[in-house]
């Protein structure tokens, strides 16, 4: 388990009972900065109540000590065996109703800026369902005129960690499946071999077609051009035939 139980009532207490610098926490708790700024301004997790990880065996306190004295240090949370796999979720991600009313814009948001994902990544990253991705997709939501693309990092449906490992699959996946689509895009799409040997063939086909229709006199001149150092022998030659004669 990379995370603490409870994260965000954890993060409460930290912030209340430690020095610790709110990157420490953030990334303790697997949360943004500026959440954890929300969470010391009052502004976010108001009411939660704080969650102690080091009564509840999740942080050793000599791991705060060593936070609080280097704020570069980052915090290593206690192993626990019966945690592992507890992270691997099945389904759709949960999303509180409070977020729900914003998919659509956050659906919006990532059909318009990033076409390559598949409605199975759309869905996975936000928490929603591939009939209300296709309606989205093809401008046939009965709220369409009104939705307004926003990105799902800011509206806090996931994080930007999460949105830029499954546009990095999606960017791969895209490339691995190049294929010849028209000719302007040939280059961009084919692997470098292909791409050679439709090179060479363009060469070679023009190169035959001049070969074949070439005049023949045409020929002759550029071959015999240079008559003179043709016939130029070298003077050993001239002076063994004056000798005979």
């Amino acid at each position: 388990m990379s995370k603490p139980l409870m994260a965000k009532a954890t993060a409460v207490w930290l912030v209340d009972n430690t020095t610790l610098s709110f990157r420490q926490i953030a990334e303790f708790c697997g949360m943004h900065e500026l959440e954890i700024q929300g969470i010391a301004d009052g502004d976010v997790a108001t009411g939660v109540k704080g969650f102690d990880p080091v009564g509840n065996n999740q942080l050793d306190a000599i791991e705060i000590d060593r936070g609080q004295a280097d704020p570069l240090y980052k915090l290593h949370i206690k192993f626990n065996a019966a945690a592992i796999g507890e992270e691997k979720r099945r389904g759709p991600r949960y999303t509180p109703l409070s977020k729900r009313q914003d998919r659509p814009a956050a659906i919006l948001w990532l059909v318009k800026f990033h076409p390559e994902l598949s409605d199975g990544a759309v869905g996975k990253l936000v928490g929603t369902t591939k009939p209300t991705i296709q309606a989205i997709r093809e401008r046939s939501h009965w709220n369409i005129n009104n939705i307004t693309p926003i990105d799902p990092v800011a509206l806090g449906l996931c994080k930007q960690s999460e949105l830029d490992a499954i546009v990095q699959v999606a960017a791969r996946k895209k490339a691995a499946e190049g294929t010849v689509m028209s000719d302007d895009d040939r280059r961009k799409l084919v692997s470098t071999e292909q791409s050679l040997a439709m090179a060479t063939d363009a060469r070679n086909a023009p190169q035959v077609a001049v070969f074949v229709e070439e005049p023949e006199d045409k020929r002759t001149a550029a071959d015999f051009s240079d008559a003179e150092s043709f016939f130029n022998l070298p003077q050993g030659d001239d002076e063994e035939d004056d000798d005979e004669n």
